[in-house]
């Protein structure tokens, strides 16, 4: 059961590229880099397939279920 579940997690793994907000599909985030009229930055990338934040907010407070 244990090789099963490993074979299958494994293209998992290794099918994404590690950088340094997260796993993505791309090492080189696509960012959008601009400033506004009112002279505000912004930077809008694409989005991750896992986000270390989400990650170890995830650790921080785990879900329970109703039977505790």
């Amino acid at each position: 059961m244990k090789k099963k579940l490993l074979l299958f997690l494994l293209p998992f793994v290794a099918g994404g590229c590690f950088n340094e907000r997260g796993v993505s599909l791309r090492y080189y985030s696509e960012c959008e880099e601009y400033y506004d009229v009112q002279g505000y930055y912004h930077k809008e990338c694409d989005k991750n397939i896992v986000d270390y934040s989400d990650v170890k907010e995830a650790f921080r407070n785990p879900i329970r279920g109703s039977v505790q």
